[in-house]
């Protein structure tokens, strides 16, 4: 009934939500780009805009929807730039219409990010920062962890239980290279005593927006305890031929609130691979959803697995030459063959 109030989401179902908590809207309702909640621009009387957020039934609790809440209001108070929900008169910034559960923002306008400039790097890093340094004031009582069993491990089996990777073959060697990276991303974590503390979760530039007062950062939907390292490595540039003086500008201003060190990036390419599991595993969870299978029409096809597993085993390859000692999985890869075409059609002869 809830998944379908809310996929099923209507102007009337909208406007009568917000007259609900005492506003009175225009009639203006302008959906905005979310996939994962349904977001609106809404028209309240004397002309001002409001933003209100439902959220997708059954993936957050109210007390973790809370916890987010709470911890954007702990970072306004701290004078950074971030959008923080409307509480009402009595305090409450979580409110429920036919079972959905919505939040009230105000509109914040700016540009967003296509590139940065080396001018705008330390100034982002203060703020990512200032962010951590918040966060890392007390721990999440209700929120989820980035860690393998609480994040990866869940992702991992919701794939495998759920029979997206049809061939058995395929999805013994899906497992193998995801685990590799598991077992990755505890060494690294251990070894470089990468600190674990609440942290943005989802930090890209299109988090990002600039307006005359400088950056904001939005979205703390993802918002959960992990390694710092996750704001960091979708934010900047790697690979790429300017990518080391990036960082460089990047963590000089990081540094003027936040302790860092270079050994800590050796995380990145674990939580790479962490990342393609998770999101195959988010997409799986949403594919009753028209518009997930819309935005992604390959998806649990034979070749968008064989792409995904062969992507994963060439992280796998890179750890293991990175890697002091071989694990038992990383032998199992070397040895691996080359996919063919008779891993996707059994009765295959040539």
């Amino acid at each position: 009934m809830y998944e379908a109030s809310f996929l099923g989401l209507n102007p009337d179902l909208i406007l009568s939500s917000v007259e609900s908590i005492g506003y009175i809207p225009t009639g203006r309702c302008v959906a905005l780009n979310s996939v994962e909640n349904r977001v609106f621009d809404i028209e309240i009387d004397g002309g001002e805009r409001i933003i209100v957020k439902f959220y997708r039934p059954n993936r957050w609790t109210k007390l973790q929807i809370q916890e987010e809440h709470d911890f954007l209001y702990e970072l306004k108070e701290a004078d950074i730039p971030v959008l923080a929900p409307i509480s009402d008169k009595q305090g409450n910034s979580l409110h429920e219409s036919q079972g959905l559960t919505f939040a009230i923002w105000p509109l914040r306008t700016g540009r967003i990010i296509e590139e940065l400039s080396e001018s705008d790097l330390p100034q982002l890093g203060r703020l990512i920062s200032r962010i951590h340094l918040v966060g890392k004031s007390k721990k999440t009582k209700h929120r989820s962890s980035l860690s393998i069993a609480d994040y990866a491990e869940k992702a991992l089996n919701l794939i495998l239980a759920g029979g997206w990777i049809t061939n058995s073959h395929l999805m013994d060697r899906y497992k193998k290279a995801a685990y590799f990276a598991f077992d990755r991303f505890e060494t690294i974590s251990k070894a470089k005593q990468i600190p674990f503390h609440r942290i943005h979760g989802d930090c890209h530039k299109g988090n990002l927006i600039r307006s005359e007062d400088g950056f904001s950062i939005l979205d703390f939907d993802d918002f959960l305890e992990g390694p710092i390292v996750q704001d960091f490595w979708m934010l900047l540039p790697f690979g790429e031929s300017r990518s080391e003086n990036d960082r460089e500008l990047f963590f000089e201003g990081y540094r003027e609130f936040s302790e860092f060190s270079k050994g800590w990036l050796d995380l990145i390419e674990p939580l790479r691979a962490i990342r393609y599991v998770y999101y195959a595993s988010w997409i799986a969870k949403r594919w009753e959803d028209p518009s997930f299978q819309n935005l992604f029409p390959h998806f649990g096809t034979d070749e968008y697995w064989s792409k995904e597993t062969m992507d994963l085993e060439l992280m796998a390859k890179g750890f293991q030459r990175e890697s002091e000692e071989e694990s038992p999985v990383s032998k199992t890869l070397e040895k691996e063959e080359e996919l063919s075409n008779k891993d996707f059609f059994w009765d295959w002869e040539n």
